[in-house]
């Protein structure tokens, strides 16, 4: 096959006979493109093995393709291994009575920090661009005041135990060549093993430091990422794991960029270096770290648990991808949520503007951010589906006369084409000002506050949002006037909090709070021309007995929104859908499983 590479290399089987294996690489043709796939915590849980199988085995053979992964789901929810990780960095912080025989502890065989301070690991360690993220000086520290067997073990011991004996499993299920299994579990010791020790000198100085936390975060991407690769030989693909712990580049006295700078700039920076990183993986299929090592003022604060889609994001710009690809465990995007609307179709093609829309008002689509640092380089964004490689997904387009590869790359089509071919009602197909989606956010508290004095002074409103502003409140949505105010804010806050916050309202004015509220909102970029579709919108919802609190509509024109009690959730999400998306419930559509939300 034309820019097929192929690496004979021999691998041990089960017997004592070995058998040469043609290992697939990436296509090195001048004219292939790359295509970054990024892969989510459930999918490497879940669907390791069917990522190598089914996916990347499709599209190595006309593209390159660099891996990204998340750290991997658990077998339960609250085994999942970032929140196993959060578990024990609160864990760190609880100090015990055991710390009598610091400085006598002699480091076991298997450590990872016998290989550090000059000890040969007893397996060899997996094809990797990057040791753990400590020196050898640094670990022979860690060494020193590591707790000795038979002392009193700190209570994160039980939490990484957890974590190991996951990754553990997973590998053991997923794995069928011997020595690859047993390379990929020294690993997973070695790596486990690094984070105690990290842990432990956490706990004896009292302290984990915002990039402390990012650090014990980042290791499930490690994790995740060397299961992914060991997972792609053992059927056939020759990966390589690539952390990207220290990619960004850091000045003479340790600091990555001067604090509070990270702008467009820095990103731009990372962009060109992950880039170039994993250009020279070739032609071997790169499997990458979401996390990207030290950010000033902490990665989780400045960016959140997302990091690992921003970090797929700059890739694909570094590498000039033709597409970046989200695999979930969805066809993609829905005109609703299915499991609430049995009448919800897939959503072919969407713009960037409707799904940060949807984003913000409920669905799990794109983080804006990590949308607008592709987008802005009309790159493409799919979202697809593990279970369903063969569909065409949803794609977030950047311009509607861009070409978009479809089925898994074999054609291209203009946007444009695909999206009137997509269209199964021929009104859609006639006239495309319609709205796009209806989504619902749950969990809302309605704050309305009434000003208590006959003449409105002007510090009315500033009053209000300092108080918000003190108190870290984001609002939702928003309706004024001159006397009154009503705000639609995330019930996420504590009790006492909350209980603060009236408190302070209440200084400006009367003060009411409406629990139990969901936001309704309907979402299209050709809202803005549509004469008459907010009157159809709370039209119908009046004719279904659906109370309406407050109404809003977005700056951007593209979405109008409401807020109703929850209990009617259900309810109008089918009513608006049916009377505003006109969406009849014949036809084709994707296969049902949560929407995006």
């Amino acid at each position: 096959m034309p820019g097929l590479e192929l690496d004979l290399v021999t691998l041990p089987s089960s017997s004592s006979s070995t058998h040469p294996l043609a290992l697939l690489q990436n296509n090195t043709d001048q004219e292939a493109k790359w295509i970054v796939q990024k892969f989510g915590g459930t999918s490497v849980g879940k669907f390791a093995v069917n990522i190598a199988r089914d996916i990347v085995s499709s599209y190595i053979d006309q593209h390159k393709i660099a891996v990204v992964c998340s750290a991997r789901s658990g077998s339960a929810k609250a085994l999942g291994t970032t929140n196993l990780l959060l578990k024990a960095a609160s864990e760190a912080r609880q100090r015990h009575k055991f710390f009598n025989g610091i400085g006598t502890t002699t480091p076991s065989t298997n450590s990872i920090f016998g290989s550090l301070s000059g000890t040969a690991p007893t397996t060899p360690p997996m094809r990797s661009s990057s040791s753990s993220p400590s020196s050898p000086a640094t670990g022979a520290l860690i060494q020193l005041i590591a707790p000795q067997t038979g002392q009193i073990q700190p209570e994160f011991n039980v939490t990484v135990d957890l974590i190991r004996s996951e990754h553990m499993s997973a590998a053991k299920a997923s794995i069928k060549n011997p020595e690859i299994l047993q390379e990929l579990e020294a690993e997973i010791d070695q790596d486990c093993d690094w984070l105690r020790s990290f842990l432990f000198a956490a706990q004896v100085i009292d302290e984990i430091s915002p990039r402390s936390r990012d650090s014990i975060i980042g290791f499930g991407e490690r994790l995740g990422c060397k299961l992914m690769t060991a997972v792609l030989r053992d059927r056939g693909i020759d990966a390589e794991y690539v952390s990207l712990e220290d990619i960004i580049p850091v000045s003479e006295d340790g600091d990555s960029v001067p604090e509070g700078s990270l702008d467009q700039a820095f990103y731009d920076s990372v962009t060109t270096a992950v880039g170039e990183r994993i250009k020279r993986c070739m032609p071997r299929v790169p499997v990458v770290t979401g996390f990207f090592g030290p950010v000033p003022g902490s990665l989780l604060r400045q960016v959140g648990r997302g990091y690992t889609d921003l970090l797929s994001a700059l890739l694909a710009v570094g590498l000039e991808a033709s597409e970046l690809q989200i695999w979930k465990e969805v066809d993609g995007i829905f005109t609703a949520d299915p499991r609430k609307v049995p009448t919800a179709r897939l959503i072919p093609i969407i713009s960037p503007d409707e799904a940060a829309e949807l984003t913000y008002y409920g669905s799990e689509v794109v983080h804006p951010f990590t949308m607008e640092q592709v987008i802005r380089r009309k790159i493409p964004i799919r979202i697809k589906n593990v279970e369903n490689p063969l569909g065409s997904g949803t794609v977030i387009h950047p311009d509607p006369d861009i070409e978009v590869p479809l089925d898994n790359g074999f054609r291209e089509l203009p946007i444009a084409t695909l999206l009137d071919q997509s269209l199964a009602n021929d009104e859609l197909r006639r006239n495309k000002r319609l709205p796009t989606a209806v989504t619902i956010k749950e969990r809302i508290v309605v704050l309305n506050v009434n000003s208590n004095r006959k003449s409105v002074s002007h510090g009315f409103l500033a009053g209000i949002f300092g108080t918000l502003d003190r108190f870290g409140v984001v609002v939702d949505l928003i309706s004024t006037s001159e006397v009154h105010v009503s705000m639609a804010i995330e019930d996420n806050l504590s009790k006492t909090t909350m209980e603060r916050l009236v408190g302070e309202l209440r200084k400006s004015g009367t003060v009411s709070v409406h629990r139990d509220m969901a936001i309704l909102s309907l979402v299209g970029q050709q809202m803005r021309n549509l004469v008459g579709i907010s009157g159809r919108m709370f039209t119908s919802l009046g004719q279904g007995n659906v109370n309406i609190e407050m109404i809003s509509q977005g700056a951007s024109e593209i979405n109008i929104s409401c807020v109703i009690e929850s209990r009617d959730a259900a309810k109008a999400l089918n009513l608006i859908h049916q009377s505003c998306l006109q969406i009849k419930p014949e036809g084709p559509r994707g296969r049902v499983g949560p929407w995006l939300f």
